[in-house]
C-alpha cells in the first residue's frame, strides 16, 4: 500500500483502538473522512498523481479495513436485487473475499497476465462487478460490452482488442461461439451460468471451489485500466485507453460535488454494465463508501423503476433522460420514495420539460451532467448550484472547458463553437490515454491546446453550458444553423411525442431543412398523420423561433440507436441525403 494511503489507515485505526491497544470510543468516522479528503484533493488535481495506484488495493481495501474497524454506517457495498424477490449483499469485506476468489479465477485458471485484455459482456449481474474488481487485482484490461452486441459487434471487438478471454452469460455465448474462430487471440471463454456449456469454462463453479488468498498485483498510476469502444455515434466504434489513476481517482470529486455521495447513501444507475455510465458509478460511489444498488430490469419499465425507488432506501438515482421521460409520464402521486433526496442525470440531452414535470410531481431536482467514454465529467450541475434549465451546468474540475472555433481559439460567451478541454500545458490525469491503434484520430481530435469534443455548445456569461449538438448534427437551412437539440426539446413538450430525432434533409431552395423523425406516444397513434404534423409545427413555431421548425416530419415506430442508447442521428441523415 502506497504511503499515501496507508498513513490514512493506520491514523484511523489507531483512532478505533488507542496507542496501546485499548479500545477507546472515536469521534464519527474520522478515518474515511481523511481518506476521501486524500482521494478528492488528487482528484481536483491539488495534489499529485501517486506513482502507484490499484483502485481495489488502494481504496476498496481500505474501505474493508475500516469497516471492520466500525468507521462505517451497516449499510451494504453492493445491494443486488432480481425483482422477483432474489436479493445479494456485500459489505466491502465479503467483496474484497470475493474479489480475490475472482482474481485467483483469472490468473489460475484463465491464465491471464498483467497487462492482457478480457472483453466482460453481461447484463445486470452481481458479477459483473466482481470480474470488475478482479481486473483491478490482476492488472488485467477490462473491456465491457453491453449485452445487445451482435454477432458482427462481438468479431469487430474482440478482433481490434486482441483480447485473450470473454466473460459472458448464456445469451450471448451462442453469438461466440459463431464468431471465436476469427478471433485468433481468444484463448478461453468463461460463462457466467448455473449450467454448462462445451468449451467454455464455468465462472460460478470456478469461484466457488478458488482460494480467497491473493496478493493484489502492484500498478503503476498510469497502468492501462480498461478499454472501452465508443459509440459509434459518427462511425466505426474507437478504442479508448483509461489508466489506472484517470478513473480509479478521477470520478472521486464529482462523486462529492455531483453525485453528492456519502458513506450513508445508496445509489442506484440504471445503466447497461456494458455503457460507460456503469463505471462512472463504480468508481464515484466506492471511494465515498456508498453503496451500489443494482436491479436486473432485464426490461426498462417504468412501474418496476418507481416501485423500486418506492420499496428499497435508495438515496440517489442516475437514468438517461428517456428513463425519465418514460417515468414522468406514469402518475406519479401514486408513489412515495421515502428516502430519494437527489437525482442525476446525463448520456444525451435533457429536455427542459422532463425536468420541470418531473420536478413538480417529485418535489426533486434533476441535475444533469456531461461527460464522454475519454473522459471524466466535463461539466455538470451539482447539488445546491442554481440550476438554468436546458443548461448542462458548468464546468467540472480539475478541468479547464472552454468554447473554441475552428482554430482552437477560445470564443467569447455566447458564440456557438466546439466544446473542449484544454491538455497544455499540463494534460489532465482524469483523461483517456489515447485512441489504441488509432494515432490520426488521436490526433484529430486535438486542436491547439485544446482537446475537442465533437459536440458543440455555447457558455453563457455565467459559466453555463448550453448544448446544441454534434458537429456533424447542425443544420444549416438558408444561412440559419439550427441546433436539433432545442427542435427535439420543444418536439418533447408536446404529449403526442415519446421520442424524436432532428436531422438535415435536402431540399432544392433552402439547400437543406429540418425534418423530425418521431416515434408517438401510445394515446396518440390513431390520430390522423397531417393534422398531427400541422399540430407539431406550429407547436415549435410557439415553443422556439419559428424558422427552427421542422418543415418534413415522419412517424416511425421506434429510432436507431447505438448499442449503449443512444440515438444515431447519423443514420437517419444518412438515409435522407442517400448516402
Amino acid at each position: 500500500m502506497g504511503l499515501w494511503l496507508k498513513g490514512q489507515l493506520l491514523q484511523a485505526l489507531r483512532s478505533a483502538r488507542g496507542l496501546c491497544g485499548t479500545p477507546v470510543q472515536p469521534p464519527p468516522f474520522p478515518g474515511p473522512q481523511k481518506a476521501v479528503a486524500t482521494w478528492e484533493a488528487i482528484s481536483l488535481g491539488r495534489q499529485p498523481v501517486p506513482e502507484y495506484f490499484n483502485f481495489a488495493h488502494d481504496i476498496l481495501d481500505v474501505w474493508s479495513q475500516l469497516e471492520k474497524a466500525g468507521h462505517r454506517p451497516p449499510n451494504p457495498a453492493f445491494w443486488w436485487v432480481d425483482g422477483l424477490g432474489a436479493e445479494v449483499k456485500w459489505s466491502f469485506e465479503e467483496l474484497g473475499k470475493l474479489s480475490r476468489k475472482a482474481a485467483n479465477v483469472l490468473r489460475g485458471v484463465c491464465g491471464l497476465q498483467p497487462g492482457d485484455r478480457m472483453m466482460l459482456v453481461l447484463p445486470r449481474l452481481p458479477e459483473w462487478w466482481l470480474v470488475s474488481v478482479a481486473c483491478m487485482r490482476t492488472g488485467v484490461v477490462l473491456i465491457p460490452g453491453v449485452s445487445q452486441l451482435t454477432e458482427k459487434d462481438l468479431k469487430y471487438r474482440l478482433q481490434v482488442s486482441r483480447a485473450k478471454s470473454i466473460i459472458t452469460s448464456d445469451s450471448l455465448a451462442p453469438r461466440v461461439d459463431t464468431i471465436s474462430t476469427d478471433c485468433p487471440s481468444l484463448q478461453t471463454k468463461v460463462l457466467v451460468s448455473d449450467s454448462s456449456r462445451p468449451g467454455w469454462l464455468n465462472f460460478r463453479e470456478l469461484l466457488r471451489a478458488a482460494s480467497t488468498e491473493h496478493s493484489c498485483v502492484r500498478t503503476r498510476s498510469q497502468d492501462t485500466l480498461s478499454i472501452y469502444f465508443t459509440s459509434g455515434t459518427t462511425g466505426a466504434p474507437k478504442m479508448v485507453e483509461h489508466s489506472q489513476c484517470s478513473y480509479g481517482l478521477g470520478f472521486v470529486a464529482s462523486g462529492r460535488q455531483w453525485v453528492a455521495l456519502s458513506d450513508s447513501d445508496i445509489m442506484w444507475n440504471t445503466t447497461d454494465t456494458g455503457w460507460v455510465k456503469a463505471a462512472w458509478t463504480l468508481f464515484s460511489a466506492w471511494p465515498h463508501g456508498s453503496c451500489i444498488f443494482v436491479h436486473e430490469l432485464p426490461q426498462v419499465n417504468a412501474k418496476v423503476i418507481l416501485n423500486t425507488l418506492s420499496r428499497f432506501p435508495i438515496t440517489t438515482l442516475c437514468c438517461v433522460p428517456t428513463i425519465f421521460r418514460l417515468l414522468v409520464q406514469e402518475d406519479l402521486t401514486r408513489y412515495q420514495f421515502q428516502s430519494l433526496k437527489h437525482c442525476l442525470t446525463g448520456g444525451e440531452a435533457l429536455n427542459p420539460d422532463v425536468r420541470e414535470k418531473w420536478k413538480s410531481q417529485t418535489g426533486l431536482e434533476l441535475h444533469e451532467g456531461y461527460g464522454q467514454s475519454e473522459t471524466v465529467v466535463i461539466c455538470a450541475n451539482p447539488k445546491g448550484m442554481k440550476i438554468k434549465s436546458g443548461s448542462m451546468g458548468k464546468a467540472s474540475p480539475p478541468y479547464d472547458v472552454q468554447i473554441v472555433d475552428d482554430e482552437g481559439n477560445v470564443l467569447p460567451p455566447g458564440e456557438e463553437g466546439t466544446i473542449a478541454i484544454r491538455i497544455r500545458p499540463a494534460r489532465p490525469f482524469c483523461f483517456f490515454n489515447c485512441y489504441l491503434d488509432n494515432p490520426e484520430k488521436t490526433a484529430a481530435a486535438e486542436r491547439g491546446s485544446f482537446y475537442v469534443t465533437g459536440d458543440r455548445a455555447r457558455m453563457d456569461k455565467d459559466g453555463y453550458f448550453w448544448f446544441v449538438g454534434r458537429n456533424d448534427d447542425v443544420i444549416n437551412s438558408s444561412s440559419y444553423r439550427i441546433g436539433p437539440v432545442e427542435v427535439e426539446s420543444a418536439l418533447a413538450e408536446h404529449p403526442a411525442v415519446l421520442e424524436s430525432a432532428v436531422v438535415s434533409s435536402p431540399d432544392p431552395v433552402r439547400g437543406e431543412v429540418v425534418k423530425a423523425f418521431i416515434v408517438l406516444s401510445p394515446a396518440y397513434l390513431s390520430h390522423d398523420p397531417e393534422e398531427l404534423t400541422r399540430e407539431l409545427q406550429e407547436h415549435v413555431k410557439r415553443v422556439t423561433a419559428p424558422y427552427k421548425y421542422p418543415r418534413k416530419v415522419a412517424f416511425v415506430s421506434e429510432l436507431p440507436k447505438t448499442v449503449s442508447g443512444k440515438i444515431q442521428r447519423s443514420k437517419l441523415r444518412n438515409q435522407e441525403w442517400g448516402k
